[in-house]
């Protein structure tokens, strides 16, 4: 096994047995995407229903230039680092753009998959031959150690499709007080937010009728099962949505139909399931535009400008390091 497949699956062993040894149960939604569930995402992405895709490309598509313009605000030469960047189906949009420009940069994608940023590579080596590459496989939080060799070099950090929403407070601060770690005065980054908006609109993004989210979701126990020879019964849980709209949250729960007991075999680690138990899978938390600018400054960013749709229900915020 590659050295950082090992790692990788270290880390999910880990981090799974912790988050099933809770009370109440937990699992960390940067593990969906393994291959399957990164093709099980694209069809969510493709949902008319899933509007937070369609928002944040229409942003892109539409204004381009001007966000080109602010993220290379002089001809200096830069990285560009994106944060979770799996297909780069939108960052191409932007690549394109700066290139267009004579920007001189290298493009640094971090996804957690091996395989996303082998198919981003392969791919971005045939639209841009002349566009250095260098990928960064694993947790963004290992990210220093490749940017120590560069610390002078001038930083644009992508973090796109609401992502950010994925954290609680806690993982939030920690996030943004990784960001500002890695930042030097006058680096600036451009972070996905999607915005409060009607609980309807937002319950039929996460809760689809097509069934491409409950799908998604079981995959990662199907994922569990394949890497760490775990014995989930896909066919006893089931998938269920809620939404708050007073703080803003969704919460995706896989929920046992039965009282059962799963073993992982690798480990030895048993884990005992009540009928009716959740897992939590992932939140998604929405945000307002005071909400953004207040974890900006807190952690030592101005916001710069607010990109938007023309429905106002996504925003890409520019924050620069002061």
């Amino acid at each position: 096994m590659p050295v950082e497949s090992s790692i990788i699956t270290t880390a999910l062993q880990n981090d799974a047995v912790m988050g099933l040894s809770c009370d109440p149960k937990y699992l960390l939604s940067k593990y969906f995407y393994d291959s399957r569930g990164s093709d099980l995402f694209r069809e969510i992405m493709q949902m008319p229903e899933y509007y937070l895709t369609g928002c944040e490309l229409e942003i892109f598509r539409n204004q381009k230039k001007i966000i080109t313009e602010a993220l290379v605000n002089n001809t200096e030469r830069f990285d560009l680092v994106e944060l979770g960047s799996g297909d780069g189906l939108k960052t191409r949009i932007l690549l394109e753009e700066i290139i267009k420009s004579g920007a001189e940069f290298r493009y640094v994608p971090v996804d957690i998959s091996s395989e996303a940023n082998r198919e981003l590579v392969d791919s971005l080596a045939v639209n841009f031959p002349d566009l250095p590459v260098d990928p960064f496989t694993g947790d963004f939080f290992r990210l220093t150690e490749k940017l120590n060799g560069s610390v002078s070099q001038k930083k644009v950090i992508l973090f796109l499709g609401s992502n950010i929403g994925n954290f609680n407070d806690h993982e939030t601060n920690d996030f943004l007080t990784f960001l500002a770690d890695i930042c030097s005065t006058g680096d600036r980054v451009l972070i996905g937010f999607d915005l409060k908006k009607s609980p309807g609109v937002i319950m039929d993004a996460y809760n689809d009728s097509h069934g491409h989210t409950a799908r998604f979701n079981l995959n990662h126990l199907e994922r569990l099962n394949r890497e760490l020879e775990a014995d989930f019964q896909i066919d006893k849980f089931e998938h269920h949505t809620t939404y708050n709209p007073l703080g803003g949250e969704v919460r995706s729960y896989l929920v046992s139909t039965d009282q059962q007991e799963v073993t992982f075999k690798c480990s030895g680690d048993r884990f005992r399931f009540s009928k009716w138990e959740p897992i939590l899978m992932e939140r998604s938390r929405k945000f307002d535009l005071s909400k953004i600018k207040t974890l900006a400054n807190d952690h030592g960013f101005n916001v710069i400008r607010s990109f938007t749709d023309s429905k106002g229900w996504f925003v890409d915020s520019l924050w620069e390091k002061q």
